[in-house]
């Protein structure tokens, strides 16, 4: 390891101890109100992942929430349908919801679902495009402001509706036929990726692998009548894409129809499914996407019927900022990758992502990525940037295993991929796709550790 790579690891960790100082809530009656916009850009506009222009809304794309209330300060939860939200995009959207609900960005935790068949917002990498020549097809960078306009308005409209709850709710239960791993080991050591739309017989025989079977669900309530629940599984959430065609996929069809069924707010959260998916049990045909959404419904209200209320406690919210070091092998210098942008004989996908989005990042580097967790009684939400790894959802359990913990990741989305070291020596998919180098696991443990109290 480089000295310099050494510096920016002990200062993001030296930077986190300092910041995580929790905010403790005074007791006060405690409020929630649930939020709803929608984020579905227009049709025309050249749509994630093919960047064809959008053609078909076969489902909104939705931005849904919760806004918390202590007495003292309000605390946003945002999860949309959104592929990615990276860099100052994702902090647009913080800022927006804590205005229209009159409390600091550091106090409002937005993360993506990650659907395939929507938006990646990184408006500083759409803007990077707009002064080139030839650029390829990308969504209008005012798309972002509007779209966060209206979720800050929608949010402010939620202050109306704020109502007092009572008691929290925990349950989990074990999700069958939707999640395995992507990183399939073979007898040599050798890693075989397993896509999130897999037709290969004995791909699909292998194991399900590292993941975490468990979803868990959150419910404010007041007395034993919910209010709304808040749900978290890691897994790509898409089953097949790549038309230009807009929809929430399994995830949302699962969440939509339990909400129409038990008349209850439902959110969405995906957590650390960085190297999972459904390919085990998705062939990529609407029939599959339909059994998905049934396993995924299915795992939703079994965690429900084992949802256990407690007394509300007071809220603690902890915030810790990271600076996770630039990745720079070869390969990933910021000459190749402004080499990748300027191709028009690449791909729209690779001149966007290995190129313009590499750069965004890069040249934002030294702005730390704040993580933020809540925790309230046996509660515990811990709130992770890009597309981590099931090893750091599992790792945020292992540190409390008397407590609930819940993972969202997919936050700020400009690192992309999370990986461990492991990874990056086992190769494999996932480190190609990484901004970050792999000392980030170092970083992000430690962050996490911060955010958890853990000693």
């Amino acid at each position: 390891m480089n000295r310099s790579v050494v510096q920016v690891l002990w200062l993001a960790v030296a930077v986190a101890c300092l910041a995580a100082a929790p905010v403790r809530a005074v007791a006060a009656p405690l409020r929630v109100a649930a939020f709803e916009c929608d984020v579905t850009p227009p049709l025309g506009e050249p749509i994630y992942s093919g960047y064809q222009p959008l053609a078909e809304v076969e489902h909104p794309l939705l931005a849904k929430g919760i806004v918390l209330e202590d007495g003292e300060r309000r605390y946003v939860l945002c999860s949309v349908d959104w592929c990615e939200l990276c860099n100052s995009t994702h902090l647009l959207f913080r800022r927006k919801m804590a205005e229209g609900a009159g409390t600091d960005p550091s106090c409002v935790a937005v993360h993506t679902i990650h659907q395939h068949t929507a938006p990646m917002g990184d408006g500083d990498a759409f803007r990077l495009l707009d002064r080139i020549e030839n650029p390829p097809p990308h969504l209008d960078p005012k798309f972002f402001d509007t779209a966060a306009e209206r979720l800050g308005a929608a949010v402010k409209e939620s202050l109306e509706r704020l109502q007092p709850f009572d008691s929290v709710g925990t349950g989990q239960a074990r999700v069958r036929g939707v999640a395995a791993t992507r990183r399939v080991r073979t007898p040599d050591g050798k890693i075989r990726v397993r896509w999130s739309s897999c037709r290969d017989p004995a791909l699909r025989a292998e194991p399900e692998g590292d993941i975490d079977p468990y979803l868990k669900t959150i419910t404010f309530a007041q007395g034993n009548k919910p209010l709304v629940r808040l749900h978290y599984y890691a897994t790509h959430p898409q089953s097949f894409y790549g038309d230009p065609r807009a929809s929430y996929d399994f995830p949302g069809m699962a969440r939509e129809t339990l909400q129409a069924k038990e008349n209850v707010f439902q959110i969405y959260f995906t957590g650390c499914g960085g190297d999972v998916t459904a390919g085990k049990y998705n062939d990529g045909s609407p029939q599959a996407r339909d059994e998905l959404a049934a396993a995924l419904l299915a795992g939703m209200e079994a965690s429900i019927a084992s949802t256990r209320l407690v007394p509300a406690a007071q809220i603690e919210w902890r915030t810790v900022p990271v600076v996770l070091p630039l990745r720079s092998d070869p390969g990933y210098t910021l000459a190749e990758s402004r080499a990748a942008m300027l191709n028009p004989e690449l791909a729209p996908s690779v001149r966007i992502y290995g190129g313009a989005m590499r750069i965004a990042f890069a040249e934002r580097i030294d702005q730390p990525i704040e993580l933020s967790s809540l925790r309230m009684g046996p509660v515990r939400i811990v709130h992770l940037p890009g597309e981590s790894m099931v090893e750091f959802q599992l790792f945020a359990q292992r540190l409390v295993p008397e407590g609930f913990v819940a993972v969202a990741a997919y936050g700020d989305c400009g690192t992309g991929y999370i990986c461990t070291a492991k990874a990056f020596e086992e190769g494999g998919y996932e480190p190609t796709d990484s901004m970050v180098a792999p000392e980030s696991e170092q970083v992000l443990k430690a962050a996490i550790r911060e955010l958890l109290g853990a000693k």
